[in-house]
């Protein structure tokens, strides 16, 4: 018994320490994955709605976003928000992140997290118009300066974003900027939602470059299709904002662990998607004598023929260290 207790309390040191460096990898909330919204899990919106408290700084173009998570709100009560306890926390600010080097944002930003007993743990920050009139340093500017809230505040996560389109096209100053915080995003691993690609393409992807932030386009396929309705989506269609919301949701769920690709192998407890909960799931399952996983193979994460200490490691090396994927038994 003793030696159990030592292997347990050995594990869960490990994995805690190995929890202060998580790498999440890139996740792109882009026109690719606007399809994928359905799929979420309730038990992923459960857990989501208890776990984040965004902060999100905006003014007339971001609220796009809250628009398309209202009109989602209107259609499932499931995808609910702001509406008291047990339901996703946004506060909402009267700013955005200007252009060309501006910085105002960032003290905003520290004020909010340094607030005694503040429980924010996701900050999102999205522009106007700015792109278009920014240089490449001042994209530079932004990105360094987000950077530096990431590691001057670890356990908050940070939603990178780019600007929304203008109509001047591939050969424009804004599809250059734009590429230059994708790439950035791609290359250090980070979240990025991607205002203009959602509004690039159409649901049978159509690509649209020379658009602007009006989104004619979907004027044109909501003249032939059922689309929903709203208020006012600000500078644009109320489709713009519906799928962009969507995206959001999605991009929620991603953070939280939700693997969309139907595989359950990984998922030891079962509940939708693989998360660290899984890797808990197995320590409690090894070591003190917790349920087990409804299906045994699910839970041979690295294929050896049995469950131990080593599927354990390979569920975090996953997770959190880019791991290889899980190859269960067929």
């Amino acid at each position: 018994m003793c030696k159990g207790k030592f292997q347990f309390l050995s594990l869960l040191i490990l994995t805690v320490c190995l929890l202060f460096d998580i790498s999440k990898g890139v996740i792109v909330a882009d026109h690719n994955i606007v399809g994928e919204f359905d799929a979420i899990p309730d038990s992923v919106l459960n857990r989501i709605e208890t776990a984040y408290h965004i902060f999100y700084g905006h003014t007339s173009h971001g609220s796009q976003i809250v628009t398309g998570m209202s009109m989602i709100r209107d259609e499932n009560p499931l995808f609910d928000f702001n509406n008291g306890p047990g339901t996703l926390t946004i506060t909402e600010y009267g700013d955005d992140l200007g252009a060309d080097g501006d910085t105002t944002w960032v003290p905003i930003t520290r004020d909010a997290l340094n607030q005694p007993g503040n429980d924010i743990n996701i900050v999102v920050w999205s522009w106007c118009g700015g792109v278009s009139w920014t240089s490449s340093e001042g994209i530079d500017v932004y990105l360094n300066a987000l950077s530096q809230l990431e590691q001057d505040y670890p356990d908050v996560i940070f939603i990178y974003m780019t600007g929304h389109l203008d109509g001047t096209g591939i050969d424009g100053n804004l599809y250059l900027r734009n590429n230059q915080i994708r790439q950035y995003c791609l290359i250090n691993d980070k979240l990025l939602f991607d205002f203009a690609d959602i509004e690039s393409y159409d649901p049978d992807n159509d690509y649209y470059p020379d658009e602007t932030d009006a989104c004619l386009w979907c004027s044109e396929w909501c003249n032939t299709h059922s689309c929903p309705t709203c208020g006012d989506c600000a500078h644009s269609h109320c489709f713009n904002c519906y799928r962009k919301g969507k995206s959001f949701w999605w991009l929620l769920a991603k953070i939280e662990g939700w693997n969309m690709d139907g595989s359950v192998c990984g998922d030891v407890n079962n509940n939708g998607s693989i998360n660290i909960l899984d890797a808990s799931f197995l320590i409690s399952y090894l070591y003190r004598d917790g349920a087990a996983p409804a299906d045994l193979s699910h839970a041979d994460v690295n294929n050896s023929g049995s469950i131990n200490i080593l599927d354990i490691s390979y569920l975090i090396n996953y997770l959190y260290k880019s791991g290889a994927a899980p190859v269960c038994p067929e």
